[in-house]
């Protein structure tokens, strides 16, 4: 009896011994799992991710734009560039407004934070790094991603301060887990070529104010079921992540340009549960199967407040389906190339208003596949979708229905769409750029 009291004793000391080791991590459990291809909400208990998500649901409504204000204000945003920019080098414009705000500049390595003024679109006010401190990335390694060396990328993101992040050379990163990107930073590839590449990818989760510039990203895998810091403060438990390319959760003014993405296990973008003011512009999509997902289930009626403009991208070989695929929210699709696609271009379900102007749909060979969009739902012909100006070529049709009223669209409305036949001049720089230090780029 004496033997088991004692052996008892040591099992509650080594109890609670190791309690008082977790005691200092908050867990951070995955939300969202994949069943049969769609995202379901998992219960959870943890009050800190409850409270994250409460917090980021607010900030999110807010960062949403009045419809009206959007109307008045983006015709002049487009005229007032060149004097809000402070530019005064238009000889090699291409039209693209994004482009020709900084790559004209032969000295644009030494303003790179110019960069974030550049921005268009529903996340035209995501500043990034802008106002904090460079930091320049020397280390490509990623051998610990709860105590991450200082020199990687991996420490570069979670400060809490706003960052400038760099690469001091071009570089290969496999990350062993999540790059969980925390808020007020960029991540500004010019001028090296750095791959994140057959590892883990990039979550934005619950943050704000994050730019995505010049990555190659490609051959993401599913990793997880590990410990994963997010901030100076705080790592947790993160269960197995589905292998996006970039992952967007309950997060708002997040800008991707010029980004190269192919080949991932799940989707090469998607932003859900509430995200909003994004633009998507400048990147390159090729070889991959369900390319973006932009609303989290029919159910999670949250997403209403979406607002992601896609512009000036193009969607190259390899291409299958969801380019995006839609719920809910309002989506902005122009100027984009078409190039390939094997099921369709364009998808929705839940009522989402999607609103298509100056794009080219180049359709496939097969007669089967020449519609560019796909309603999923009984009652999708009534939802709001509208093709204006587009080129479809090669049979390539558009089904349009809903509300014919421009207001009805003020909502999804970002910026002025140039002619359909600019947009091979457009997009002809589309993904992760080669620029040298001191020349055009």
């Amino acid at each position: 009896m004496a033997v088991s009291t004692r052996c008892l004793c040591l099992v509650l000391l080594f109890l609670f011994h190791f309690i008082g080791l977790i005691e200092g991590f908050e867990p951070e459990n995955r939300l969202i799992s994949r069943v049969e291809g769609t995202e379901q909400l998992q219960s959870f208990n943890d009050t800190s991710i409850a409270e994250k998500m409460e917090e980021a649901t607010a900030r999110n409504e807010n960062a949403v734009q009045d419809p009206e204000k959007i109307v008045s204000m983006v015709e002049m945003d487009i005229q007032n560039s060149t004097q809000r920019r402070n530019l005064g080098y238009f000889s090699c414009g291409t039209g693209n407004p994004i482009d020709d705000c900084w790559r004209c500049d032969r000295n644009w390595q030494k303003h790179r934070k110019r960069l974030a003024d550049c921005a268009i679109g529903f996340g035209r006010n995501a500043v990034g790094g802008r106002d904090g401190r460079y930091y320049v990335v020397t280390d490509p390694s990623d051998h610990d991603a709860v105590n991450p060396r200082p020199g990687t990328l991996r420490h570069a993101v979670i400060q809490a301060r706003p960052l400038w992040i760099t690469f001091r050379r071009s570089m290969v990163i496999t990350l062993k887990q999540e790059l969980m990107i925390n808020s007020f930073k960029t991540i500004d590839a010019r001028g090296v070529n750095v791959e994140i590449a057959n590892g883990a990818c990039l979550t934005i989760q619950f943050v704000s104010n994050v730019i995505i510039h010049g990555l190659h990203i490609h051959d993401c895998k599913p990793t997880g079921n590990a410990m994963v810091r997010s901030s100076p403060s705080h790592y947790g438990w993160r269960t197995m992540a589905d292998g996006d390319g970039i992952s967007i959760f309950g997060s708002s003014h997040i800008w991707l340009d010029h980004n190269s993405l192919s080949n991932c296990a799940d989707g090469l973008i998607d932003a859900i549960m509430g995200s909003t003011a994004i633009t998507i512009s400048n990147n390159f999509f090729s070889h991959h199967n369900e390319v973006m997902l932009l609303g989290h289930s029919d159910t999670y009626t949250r997403d209403r407040i979406m607002q992601v403009t896609i512009a000036y991208n193009h969607f190259g070989e390899g291409l299958v389906q969801r380019m995006p695929r839609c719920r809910h929210g309002y989506f902005h699709i122009v100027n984009n190339d078409y190039t390939r696609w094997i099921m369709y271009a364009i998808g929705g379900s839940a009522n989402p208003t999607i609103n298509s102007q100056g794009n080219r749909y180049l359709a496939p060979s097969n007669r089967f596949a020449k519609e560019v969009t796909k309603r999923q739902g009984s009652r999708g012909r009534g939802w709001n979708w509208r093709s204006q100006g587009d080129l479809l070529l090669n049979g390539a049709f558009f089904t349009q229905s809903g509300v014919a009223a421009s207001a009805s669209y003020a909502r999804a409305s970002s910026l002025s769409a140039k002619s359909s036949s600019m947009v091979g001049s457009i997009t002809s720089g589309a993904g992760a750029l080669s620029c040298r230090t001191g020349r055009q780029c």
